[in-house]
């Protein structure tokens, strides 16, 4: 393997999985981050066996089984009655479908046990207060720029710096977003303050007419995590950290199932938040030269397939593979994109499609459209199936 200096802007998840997994290989990594303290916001995350096989693999099976939950199922019910219309198991079947477990975690954990697995590597891998301005590349390298005057040289480049990607404005120029119609609400709730058993240990969607709440339990049980996507004219900051009022949240779940009823009282009534949700359409070219993309700077996804994450984690892996596989940057960057670039389209345009789905204004409708399909089987075929440890690179 040829070994580079390697760059990424960004230590979100995508960033940190991307560096730990190039050390782990033999490569220099640092990363350039702006924010001042290394953390993340948000709640639940969802880390299916494609995404598992690459954290596995970094050492960090253990933590994640002790920080996470596995549900046993995941299982589709109408928004107001609760009647399940689909169910498809997770649990074991999962594991021995697919070669890997099925976790839901708290967001800031998985970033702290990445953060940690990187720094295992080199304990200054993550250069904070560092915000990107832009980079410059030449036949030898690639010069990235801070807002600050510094310029930083290395051999490649990775932009994991998100939605607002920086490094994507400059190797494709802006990629529009269009507002979907939908708002997402997150709240996560002590389960203390819940009724015993108030939902099962599942991953629970209710749906429709026009939104759908997705509920499921983080650290151990101790937290319960609620998404809710309701349609709406209101247009916000794309923000993961924009608060709206308690009693607005109450008032967009009015006729809902009891338990979604249970946990909006249960909740903090300062601490609802609501973002506005875009779509991006893939783009087919996300590498310039010694520069490339990952996670959601090259495929930002709608949350409603659960693999915005996973995609990230697939992306550093076989990035990992293509430099293993290959003698010049170029050549592996070529690799790599040619690789990823089918599959995350596909999932981007699934999750999109799913919005629909989800929202259909009818129960008749909602269950006409699921007795058509088998989500279990459509995903073990080819989402979950996917191992970025192995699949054949061309």
């Amino acid at each position: 393997m040829a070994k580079y200096k390697i760059l990424i802007a960004g230590a979100g998840i995508g960033g940190l999985n991307a560096a730990a997994c190039l050390m782990k290989a033999g490569q220099q990594v640092e990363i350039y981050e702006q924010a001042p303290v290394l953390a993340e916001v948000g709640a639940g995350i969802q880390i299916s066996a494609n995404a598992q096989h690459v954290l596995r693999d970094l050492g960090m099976g253990p933590d994640i089984d002790r920080l996470g939950v596995k549900p046993g199922a995941y299982v589709f019910r109408l928004h107001d009655t609760g009647e399940v219309i689909q169910r498809f198991s997770l649990a074991e079947e999962h594991e021995r479908l697919n070669g890997a477990p099925y976790t839901q975690l708290h967001r800031a954990d998985l970033h702290d046990l990445l953060a940690a697995k990187a720094r295992e590597f080199s304990p200054s891998v993550v250069n904070l207060n560092s915000k990107i301005a832009g980079f410059s590349q030449d036949d030898a390298g690639v010069t990235l720029r801070l807002v600050d005057g510094r310029t930083i040289r290395g051999d490649m480049l990775i932009g994991a710096d998100g939605l607002k990607s920086v490094i994507r404005e400059e190797i494709v120029g802006s990629v529009p977003a269009t507002y979907t119609g939908d708002a997402a609400w997150r709240i996560v709730v002590p389960t203390e303050r819940l009724p015993k058993d108030l939902l099962e240990r599942v991953m629970s969607v209710f749906m429709g007419p026009g939104g759908h709440v997705v509920c499921y339990y983080l650290r151990a049980g101790a937290l319960l995590n609620f998404v809710g996507l309701i349609e709406t004219d209101h247009v916000s900051e794309e923000s993961w950290t924009v608060k709206v009022s308690w009693q607005e949240l109450k008032d967009n779940f009015t006729g809902w199932h009891p338990a979604i009823q249970t946990i909006i009282d249960a909740a903090d009534q300062d601490q609802c938040y609501r973002w506005s949700l875009h779509n991006r359409l893939p783009i087919h070219n996300w590498s310039d030269g010694r520069v490339t993309l990952l996670g959601d700077a090259a495929h930002a996804t709608l949350p409603y397939l659960a693999q915005g994450a996973a995609m990230a984690i697939e992306d550093g892996a076989v990035l990992t593979r293509a430099l293993d596989m290959t003698q010049s940057v170029a050549e592996a960057l070529h690799l790599y994109q040619r690789n990823r670039i089918e599959r995350t389209a596909k999932i981007v345009l699934q999750s999109s499609a799913n919005r629909e789905l989800f929202h259909l204004r009818t129960k008749d409708k909602i269950r006409a459209a699921f007795a058509k399909r088998n989500e279990g089987a459509d995903r073990n075929a080819w989402l979950y199936s996917y191992n970025p440890l192995t699949v054949p690179l061309t």
